[in-house]
């Protein structure tokens, strides 16, 4: 006779500007642990669709999950756990909480200090639809200030672009954050979602925060730390 699974599965949801990769040092953490982990492709493609998507993974999971988001992603689990019952716990890695009817990018100019900006990106149009990505100049100092540059070489020529549309789209409905327990790992140093937004929506969710100083790229620079809040998470909810 099979059963459910009581030690939660942790599913992984990447931002902008990165893919899975970027999750490489809190998989092996998670994985030394004993936890299971599932990491999302994120298609980067729509606020709504890309939710839908991280959505019907999630509920591919045998038992309870904590799902985890990093920057963008933030906002794509505020959406996509409405749609995934198995979802007991959120955690936002440098990432945004948008509330109803926000965007990921107003959230973002809230206060002052982002460095994503027309200077640090460019746009491409495909399909009739702009997608941005950062300048492979710049992508050390948004991104990853404390990577090598060996490091950030190769990130910034292996990003994955994103719609500008799913950095604009409104949240709609009521956030995931305001049924769920939620913890918040916020990057002190991150120059694309600045600290003092990523505090202001962590306090306005009733998160517990966790300070940690790195830039954007918390996951690669502070893989362990940010692993440690995950299994935290996943504790609290046996």
């Amino acid at each position: 006779m099979s059963t459910t699974p009581t030690t939660p599965t942790i599913v992984l949801v990447h931002g902008a500007f990165g893919d899975s990769g970027m999750w490489k040092g809190v998989v092996s953490k998670l994985q030394a642990q004993g936890y299971t982990t599932l990491a999302v492709a994120n298609p980067l493609r729509g606020l709504e669709s890309d939710a839908q998507y991280a959505a019907a993974v999630t509920r591919s999971v045998d038992g309870p999950v904590v799902l985890v988001g990093h920057s963008y992603a933030g906002a794509i689990i505020s959406r996509a756990a409405r749609d995934a019952s198995n979802v007991e716990a959120l955690v936002y890695v440098a990432a945004f909480q948008p509330d109803e009817g926000e965007s990921a990018l107003e959230n973002a100019s809230r206060f002052p200090g982002a460095k994503m900006g027309p200077d640090t990106t460019v746009a491409t149009e495909y399909e009739g639809e702009p997608e941005l990505r950062i300048l492979p100049e710049h992508y050390q100092d948004v991104i990853a200030g404390d990577l090598p540059a060996e490091t950030t070489d190769v990130l910034a020529v292996t990003q994955r672009p994103v719609r500008v549309q799913a950095l604009t789209a409104e949240l709609s409905g009521r956030p995931a954050w305001r049924g769920l327990p939620s913890w918040a790992v916020v990057a002190t140093q991150d120059h694309a979602i600045p600290a003092q937004a990523q505090e202001f929506m962590a306090e306005r969710a009733g998160s517990t925060v966790v300070r940690v100083e790195a830039s954007h790229a918390v996951s690669i620079s502070q893989p362990d730390a940010v692993a440690e809040v995950i299994i935290e998470a996943a504790k609290a909810t046996r």
